[in-house]
């Protein structure tokens, strides 16, 4: 068991080296990064930053969250007011180019409304822009309802597939990116521009380059006052890592793991002597939790930004590979903190987060 656990921990530095430091491919710079000096400057100019990823328990996808007949601001008020008192001070929050295209107007009032009310809870917001998970296609209009005991049963990929693939789409994706991070290139009220969560997942692979390539292109030729970054998520993706690690202002990542693996990863992260996000993390039944992750992060000055927020239709109380197709209660919940009245999952949680934000 011993030998099996070095053999394992040996291939596991192989392969995430490997994907950080690979010389190989000398991968593109696009456009000019911010130098580490500055990136660190600009992080030790705001407290610890913590959060979670953000959808309101009656939004099944980032559709139904921005579209001008679904948008919930009375329920955005009430939960980001329960983030707000323990502690939490940023929340990850995905946008989505089907809203924008459909109503583009109207798309950026509802952020500018948006960030009103986390600015009133004293919350930064990390907007994503594109992402690979989940299901193919998105549509204008009434969204799906929940499929009983499905982890997000209803979120919907952005630019989807195959259109990530096709440059055709490139100009009016491109068109996208710029109008609205040229409307909040200057506004403090946004913390980070996360370009695109997860490329290469949902087996696309290395066909999401191009578009990776390209937004981080647009971004830099708009050349807001927030950082830019492309989270690493996959440690097998050698040349997706190189370029989204080189061309982030940031280092932002994803990590569901136990802390010792958890440790693993920041520390070959920290050789590249950038500030350090993890937007994603906190995965209970596989041992990823407050409690052991959390306080580990914030010793570090690690931002630590978990999946979800509120239980709601997205359904992420369930894991990744565990459907319960009655829906019923599962034995632990997989992601969340509160339930849909507002009181925690587990009270314990929420005292220690409360406590690592010196909250009473």
């Amino acid at each position: 068991m011993k030998i099996q656990k070095i053999i394992f921990t040996a291939i596991f530095y192989f392969c995430l080296s490997s994907a950080l430091f690979a010389q190989d491919n000398k991968p593109e710079i696009m456009g000019k990064v911010w130098s580490i000096e500055k990136a660190n400057d600009w992080y030790k100019q705001h407290q610890w930053i913590n959060g979670a990823d953000f959808l309101p328990s009656t939004a099944i996808n980032q559709l139904e969250m921005w579209q001008a007949a679904t948008f919930d601001a009375a329920t955005i008020d009430k939960e980001l007011g329960w983030a707000e008192k323990i502690g939490f001070n940023t929340m990850r929050v995905y946008l989505h180019s089907i809203a924008w295209t459909a109503d583009q107007k109207g798309f950026k009032s509802r952020m500018d409304q948006y960030l009103t009310i986390a600015n009133k809870h004293k919350i930064k917001t990390i907007f994503v822009f594109f992402d690979d998970c989940w299901n193919k296609k998105g549509f204008v209009g009434k969204q799906p309802e929940p499929k009983l005991g499905i982890h997000n049963s209803g979120w919907v990929q952005d630019p989807g597939d195959p259109d990530s693939k096709n440059a055709e789409n490139f100009p009016a994706l491109e068109k996208y990116v710029k109008d609205v991070m040229t409307t909040f290139k200057d506004d403090d009220r946004i913390l980070l521009w996360d370009l695109y969560n997860e490329p290469g997942n949902s087996g696309k692979l290395t066909t999401s380059i191009p578009l990776v390539k390209n937004v981080f292109t647009w971004a830099r030729a708009v050349n807001p006052s927030q950082p830019i970054s492309i989270g690493l998520w996959s440690w097998n993706y050698h040349e997706l890592n190189a370029i989204q690690a080189l061309n982030s202002d940031v280092i932002t990542y994803h990590d569901y793991e136990a802390p010792e693996w958890h440790q693993r990863v920041i520390d070959l992260l920290k050789s590249y002597g950038r500030p350090m996000i993890c937007t994603e993390y906190m995965a209970r039944t596989r041992n990823s939790r407050f409690a052991n992750i959390m306080p580990m992060l914030k010793k570090q000055n690690i931002g630590a930004i978990n999946w979800g927020l509120v239980d709601g239709k997205s359904n992420t109380k369930y894991a990744w590979d565990t459907p319960l197709a009655d829906g019923s209660e599962p034995v632990e919940w997989f992601h969340d903190i509160f339930k849909k009245d507002g009181t925690p999952y587990r009270q314990d949680e929420v005292d220690l987060i409360k406590k690592l934000n010196n909250k009473k």
